[in-house]
């Protein structure tokens, strides 16, 4: 079960409006201890994103340096207006491809009509890896295996530590253990899977059982 943007994101996000004088938006990035304040209409579409690295521009310019100083002083001024965005329903794992493939560190989601529901930030998205080992537990033994790959109860066991997961039981063939290894590392949360099985007793003509554990 792939988690959501909208189990992990802030909803209550600090936020500004276009005509939000300069000083008044890095004095809420201090205060807020947040790293980028989203710009909204009156009616909470978004019009754009002002980080630390926008405001930071209007000291680039130092004297002998040839650069002329930023003339900004309202957040509209200052703004990235080009922004990359999410719906509440991608998975972390889409948000985590976009958020690097875009090379940005806050991802506003929004909703279907253009307003702003909720934000992320990179470290909101490494939540997954503070579930209980527990929560994933349950989650590959009556989710994962029994409804997903219709796996009876008791045929594998999953012993779950640290985020590692530990598969314990027989399957009957080598390219069936190579899947169920790829969905449980799929799960939110997992950090490896340790399942020890040759391969190379299964898989033949005649079949034959994978033992794992």
């Amino acid at each position: 079960m792939s988690w959501k943007l909208e189990s992990v994101m802030t909803e209550d996000v600090v936020h500004v409006f276009p005509d939000t004088p300069f000083k008044t938006c890095v004095e809420m990035i201090r205060v807020h201890q947040v790293g980028a304040l989203p710009v909204v209409d009156s009616q909470g579409r978004l019009l754009g994103i002002l980080s630390e690295s926008d405001l930071l521009r209007k000291e680039e310019a130092t004297v002998g340096s040839g650069r002329e100083r930023v003339p900004a002083r309202t957040a509209a001024q200052a703004m990235t207006r080009a922004v990359t965005t999410a719906p509440p329903e991608m998975t972390i794992a889409a948000a985590a491809r976009l958020m690097h493939a875009a090379a940005v560190r806050h991802l506003p989601i929004i909703d279907g009509g253009g307003r702003l529901a909720g934000i992320v930030s990179r470290a909101d998205l490494l939540k997954v890896f503070l579930r209980s080992d527990e929560s994933i537990r349950r989650e590959i033994d009556e989710v994962l295996l029994q409804e997903a790959l219709g796996i009876p109860r008791g045929t594998l066991e999953a012993d779950v530590r640290d985020g590692v997961v530990h598969l314990e039981g027989e399957v009957e063939s080598a390219s069936r253990a190579r899947l169920i290894i790829a969905r449980v590392e799929h799960v939110e949360g997992v950090v490896g899977v340790d399942w020890d099985f040759d391969p190379r007793s299964a898989d033949s003509p005649a079949g034959g059982i994978v033992r794992a554990g």
